[in-house]
């Protein structure tokens, strides 16, 4: 794309404006070039968290895809300036540029996987582990990678900021705030997780995964009876 062609489509957004309502007619798509977008969905009267997405992702692609109503709200969560996208120039975009195709195929069958692991998340009977799957999910979809700091604990595997508040979390997976605040202090204990500016920084996904998979393991006494889970 042109820097000519992205001065005349780029748009600024204030933080809490809303880029579209979920129900509306969508006509454009968006490209976040700074900034960030927090997608959300109503359900039983809550607002649920979807993502929050930053430079280089898109939005609002199904509904000129599909000419289908908007499935959720986008709003700004900072100063964020947006490429608004009619649908003719993606079009054209797309036929000229088999690398933008290539790009869009696979951020779509990425948010599909995203999906999936999220009602994979909310079937799970533990809500501790639920909260760190969905953490888990954020980091791995929707993470922005960070340098490696030993000096500050970013060693090892690569380091993510999420732009999500671990509140925001529990209500996306149905889980207890208080739960999930007394989860994000022991990975904090951890080193493998800690809030920073409104998100969370996670040192390190792998052992994220690790943790996860440790609190699914069943737990016995010395009699060799299972006990409770932690979340039971």
């Amino acid at each position: 794309m042109s820097d000519s062609l992205a001065a005349r489509i780029g748009e600024h957004y204030a933080p809490g404006q809303v880029l579209f309502h979920e129900g509306e007619r969508g006509d454009v798509m968006y490209v976040v070039q700074s900034g960030a977008v927090r997608i959300s969905k109503r359900v039983g009267g809550q607002d649920k968290l979807l993502a929050v997405l930053g430079p280089g992702e898109f939005l609002g692609e199904m509904a000129i895809l599909n000419g289908k109503p908007r499935t959720a709200t986008a709003t700004a969560v900072e100063p964020t300036r947006c490429l608004v996208i009619e649908p003719q120039t993606l079009e054209d975009m797309v036929v000229k540029n088999s690398e933008i195709a290539l790009r869009l195929i696979k951020k779509l069958a990425k948010r599909l996987d995203s999906a999936d692991t999220l009602v994979e998340v909310l079937l799970h009977h533990d809500p501790k582990a639920r909260v760190l799957m969905g953490l888990s999910r954020h980091a791995e979809t929707f993470g922005e990678p960070l340098p490696l700091d030993p000096e500050h604990g970013l060693s090892g595997d690569q380091p993510v900021w999420v732009k999500v508040a671990i509140e925001d979390i529990a209500t996306e997976v149905a889980v207890d705030p208080r739960v999930a605040r007394e989860m994000m202090t022991r990975i904090r204990r951890l080193g493998i997780a800690h809030e920073h500016e409104g998100g969370i920084v996670v040192t390190d996904v792998s052992r994220l995964r690790d943790f996860v998979e440790f609190l699914e393991i069943p737990m016995s006494d010395d009699r060799g009876e299972p006990l409770a889970s932690e979340g039971g």
